[in-house]
Order: C-alpha cells, then structure tokens, then sequence
C-alpha cells in the first residue's frame, strides 16, 4: 500500500445488484492491502442460535424458519420473504439496525489504511453516509441472470424476485463515485479495479 495511505482512514463502499460480482471486486482490492468488511458475513452471525436477532426472529417468523440443527433455516426464510414484501421488510427491520451497529463498530475499531464495506443492501440500509466514496458493480441483467443460475440452485423465477427486492442497478449508479461493469471477463473487471484503485490511494 502507498505510503500516503499508511496513517490515513479511507472507508470505500462496494455494492450492487444481487449477483452483480461485488465480492468478486471487493476481493480484488483486499489484493492490493485493504481491509475488508462483508456485511453478509455480519448479518449471518446475527442469526446464529442464541443471539438477540435469533430470538427475534423466530418469535416474528415461527419455528417453521428453524433448521434441524437448531440454527436459522437461511434459505426456507429467504424462500418465504422474497415471495412477500412485508414479510421481507419486517426482517430487515428487525436485522438491520443491528447489522449497522456492527458494522460502525468494526469501522471504528479501525484507526488506518483503506476499508471496503462489501454491503449489498449499503443503500437501501443508509450506510451511504458511512462512506467516503462508493463503488457500483454493475452487471448486464442476461449476464446476471445466467450466473445465478449456475452459481446458486435457485430458480429464475426466485432470482427475479431477489433482483426486484433491491434498488435498481440505474438508481444505484446515481449515487456512485466509480461504477464497474463486471459482465465481461475477470480481466476486465481487474482492469477497472486497478484504475479506480490508483485513483483512490492517491486521493
């Protein structure tokens, strides 16, 4: 990493749409030094048996949405909000605002050196004040679509839904400092990285 940023803090955003290749970005900056912050990761240890968001969550969803080792049966849930919206957004507000403590803890437990918040959701959850600059993978929807249904075992239709359930990829660019099109190969997608990254250190 640059000596310039050695002392300094900059917090860099990566979101898109589901499927769009955020991680895959993110992954390529944690490369070159940065740290990151995968607000996934976060919200799936929300949900490990015992915590607060577990007991919440089974109390406003049942035991239906409890897997046989006892834990949050994850995708019977996301089977059951994505087909409702006020289903999915009760959940998010009951995960959300802890999912956000979280991360602005983690932030600030961090005193120096580039941190990516890999948050797919950053805008709809109002962590783009969290921020100092925000990058959106963008991804061409056939492209996206094709991906998903190679890389996850759900069907066009639930992918559909998942895609909808967010903002669109055109509002997301609206708020973006650097948008990436991730529908080509890796190479490409590098390439872009590398330029904003040179740009970013330097700022």
């Amino acid at each position: 990493m640059p000596k310039q940023r050695e002392n300094k803090k900059i917090i860099i955003g990566v979101t898109g749409s589901f499927g769009s290749g955020k991680s895959t970005v993110s992954g390529i900056l944690a490369a070159y030094g940065a740290r990151i912050i995968d607000a996934d990761k976060i919200a799936a240890n929300c949900l490990k048996a015992g915590s607060r968001i577990y007991q919440k969550v089974i109390s406003a969803f049942g035991d239906k949405v409890i897997a046989k080792d006892g834990e949050i049966d994850r995708a019977g849930l996301a089977k059951i909000v994505f087909n409702d919206k006020k289903l999915l957004k009760k959940l998010n507000h009951i995960v959300h605002p802890e999912v956000i403590r979280m991360i602005k803890a983690k932030i600030d437990s961090i005193k120096k050196g580039v941190i990516i918040l890999d948050a797919p959701l950053l805008l709809e959850a109002g962590l783009v004040k969290a921020v100092d600059k925000l990058i959106v993978v963008t991804i061409d929807p056939d492209t996206q679509i094709k991906r998903l249904l190679k890389k996850t075992r759900l069907k066009r239709a639930d992918i559909l839904k998942r895609i909808r359930s967010q903002i669109s990829q055109n509002a997301k660019s609206r708020f973006a400092n650097f948008i990436i099109d991730n529908s080509s190969s890796l190479r490409s997608t590098k390439k872009q990285v590398l330029q904003i990254r040179r740009k970013l250190w330097k700022s």
